[in-house]
C-alpha cells in the first residue's frame, strides 16, 4: 500500500524551470522554504517542522527536533513548508528552480525506495517521502569530500523534484565500473553506488591544474546524475568577476581611479 501522495506534475521551461504539480483534493507536497512560485486558491500553505512523512510522525517532538537539527548541519532551514488541496476538485502549486538548470522528476520506487542526493539538490516532494542526512562512512570522503561529505537521503515510494545546474546527464554504472569527477558535479546517485575520495595524481596537477587535489570516484552497479556547471562554481566566478568582496571590478577600467591608486601606492605628500 503506497504511503506517500500520489501526484501528477507538468515541467516549464528549459534552462529556467518550474514544475507545476496538480493535487487532488486532500493531496499535499512539501517543499523547502520559498521554492514556491505560485498556487491556486485551493491552496493551502503550513510550516512544519520535519518532513511530514510518517517516518517522522513516529518521532515525537524531540524526533522532530533532531530531525530539524540534521537539516541545519546539511545548510538548510529548520522548517518546511507542506502544501494542501484543500478542495474537492483539482488544484495547481508551481516551484521554482533557484538558480538557471534543470529540474529532475525521479519516482522513488524506480530506485527501490532510496535515492541519495547533494545537500541542496531538494526542491520539492509528494507528501509522504522521508528527506534525511546521509553522511558518508568512509574516513577518505568525509575529510576530503567537499561538497559530497554531507548530503541527504531520501526514502519512500513517491514521487521527488531535484534541481541542479547548467545540463544534466543520466549515467548507469555496470558492475565495478568507476566513474571520477569533480565532487560538486555529484547531483544524485542510487544507494547501491559506492562513493569514495580518491588523490588527483600529483601535488602539482592538484595546486595548479584548477581541479583540486582530490576527485570523488564512483563505483557501479547503479545510477548516478551528473550536472555540469555546480552553484559553487558558478558563484566563485560571478564573486570573481565582481572583483571579490571589495568589488573592484565592474567590467570596465576608470583612468581616475587607475591614477589615484598609483597616488596611494607611491605615498601621499
Amino acid at each position: 500500500m503506497a504511503k506517500a501522495h500520489e501526484i501528477e506534475y507538468k515541467l516549464y521551461g528549459d534552462d529556467m524551470q518550474f514544475v507545476e504539480i496538480e493535487l487532488d483534493g486532500g493531496e499535499s507536497v512539501v517543499a523547502e522554504a520559498g521554492a514556491m512560485m505560485f498556487m491556486d486558491e485551493k491552496i493551502s500553505m503550513e510550516t512544519i517542522f520535519g518532513d511530514g512523512s510518517s517516518k517522522s510522525h513516529g518521532k515525537g517532538f524531540m524526533g522532530k527536533l533532531m530531525g530539524a537539527g540534521k537539516r541545519v548541519i546539511t545548510g538548510e532551514g529548520l522548517f518546511m513548508t507542506v502544501f494542501t488541496n484543500t478542495a474537492g476538485e483539482k488544484g495547481h502549486v508551481s516551484f521554482a528552480a533557484p538558480y538557471p538548470g534543470k529540474i529532475i522528476p525521479a519516482d522513488l520506487t524506480e530506485f527501490g525506495g532510496s535515492l541519495i542526493c547533494q545537500k541542496d539538490a531538494f526542491l520539492c516532494a509528494a507528501k509522504g517521502v522521508s528527506i534525511d542526512i546521509h553522511l558518508q562512512k568512509k574516513i577518505g570522503a568525509g575529510f576530503f569530500g567537499g561538497e559530497g561529505f554531507i548530503m541527504q537521503k531520501l526514502e519512500g515510494d513517491g514521487l521527488a523534484f531535484l534541481h541542479a545546474g547548467g545540463t544534466i546527464i543520466r549515467k548507469e554504472l555496470q558492475e565495478n565500473q568507476v566513474l571520477k569527477l569533480d565532487t560538486g558535479c555529484l547531483v544524485a546517485m542510487t544507494s547501491n553506488v559506492d562513493y569514495d575520495v580518491e588523490f588527483a595524481g600529483s601535488i602539482k596537477s592538484g595546486l595548479f591544474g584548477g581541479e583540486g587535489l582530490f576527485l570523488a570516484t564512483l563505483k557501479g552497479p547503479g545510477i548516478v546524475w551528473l550536472q555540469s556547471l555546480p552553484f559553487s562554481r558558478m558563484a566563485d566566478k560571478i564573486y570573481s568577476a565582481a572583483g571579490g568582496s571589495k568589488g573592484e571590478s565592474k567590467g570596465f577600467n576608470n583612468p581616475l581611479e587607475d591614477l589615484s591608486g598609483l597616488t596611494n601606492l607611491f605615498g601621499r605628500d
